[in-house]
């Protein structure tokens, strides 16, 4: 799918009665506050807590008019939004650290996902079923320096080290790389989506998940803001935090009609390979918290200090500025536990 159609998503209409179903007190549209969120990719399983809120019209209720796009370049959100162009964006904890690093003032706000997606993948045939599988093996990957790290890391807790393994940039051709025999396995695919495309494609597949292997656990994906919007417009931040938390409770509800909301906002959406990577999903946003979107100060702080060991950021980055607690509401992370 491309990346360079912008999407917008069409605000859902609100009861007569000026309530929504949810209980958010209806706020006319005139008085209702512009803001964009950047997402990270297409719109994707990931994605449909964002869609639902928005189709059961909980932005708008709360008095925000949600402006929901797939940026030309992904790449740049972090800087989108620390520059405040963008109110909010979808990324990840290591790009926010790296952005961090460079002087970028974001700051995460959420974890959409409380464990890291990025796996090492192979085919099933080439019966690689630990890191140590790899000695001299071509490992392909997208040039990407935390995903070096990431490999070298999982070699060295399995007795290998980066030099065992030929390392290949295959760019972001993963499955074609290893179908094509062109890499023994490859870093940086999501076990909740190439590993699909594979299994469809009838390449079943063996992963290696990258926490499993000596890399701390990670938030994959991260939901940001601005330093300055968190500071001069808290309760909109807020406001936002709890129509999102309340679209993600109700697909976990609910995930069959979350998923067709997805597919009716985003008609190329490929329903199989979704379906299948929100069943993946639905758990990773929710393991080991109370609170949709919780996240913690050892997890930041240890992740930050295996990427300072690996030379990715500076030891003495302020890590605790780079995430807040503050504005998230507190309550259950599914319905079903209220």
């Amino acid at each position: 799918m491309s990346l360079n159609r912008r999407h917008f998503i069409q605000l859902s209409a609100i009861t007569a009665t000026g309530m929504t179903s949810l209980g958010f007190a209806f706020k006319p549209a005139l008085a209702a506050e512009k803001i964009t969120l950047a997402l990270d990719w297409y719109p994707n399983a990931n994605h449909t807590g964002l869609f639902q809120a928005q189709a059961d019209g909980l932005f708008i209720a709360a008095g925000l008019e949600l402006e929901l796009y797939t940026p030309s370049d992904p790449t740049v959100v972090l800087q989108t939004v620390g520059a405040g162009r963008d109110t909010f964006g979808i990324s990840y904890q290591t790009d926010v650290l790296f952005a961090r690093a460079q002087g970028v003032p974001v700051v995460s706000i959420a974890a959409l996902v409380q464990h890291p997606l990025i796996c090492l993948m192979s085919l099933k045939s080439a019966g690689i079923s630990r890191p140590a599988d790899l000695n001299g093996k071509t490992v392909g990957y997208p040039g990407i320096p935390s995903q070096e790290a990431f490999l070298a890391t999982m070699l060295e807790t399995d007795g290998l080290t980066a030099a065992d393994v030929e390392l290949v940039n295959v760019e972001f051709n993963l499955l074609p790389a290893l179908i094509s025999g062109q890499a023994d396995a490859v870093m940086g695919a999501y076990w909740t989506h190439e590993t699909i495309l594979a299994e469809q494609e009838g390449y079943p597949v063996d992963i290696l998940r990258v926490e499993e292997w000596g890399v701390p656990d990670f938030y994959e994906l991260v939901l940001v803001t601005s330093e300055e919007t968190l500071k001069t417009r808290p309760d909109m931040v807020e406001a936002f935090l709890t129509a999102m938390q309340r679209g993600y409770e109700s697909t976990i509800a609910d995930p069959a009609t979350a998923l067709e909301t997805l597919v009716t906002a985003y008609p190329e959406t490929d329903r199989s390979v979704e379906e299948q990577g929100l069943a993946l999903l639905l758990p990773a946003w929710t393991d080991g918290v109370t609170t949709f979107g919780e996240q913690h100060a050892e997890r930041w702080s240890s992740y930050a200090a295996w990427m300072a060991s690996r030379g990715l950021i500076p030891a003495n980055l302020d890590v605790n500025a780079a995430f807040s607690t503050l504005l998230l509401p507190t309550g259950s992370a599914t319905p079903e536990s209220e």
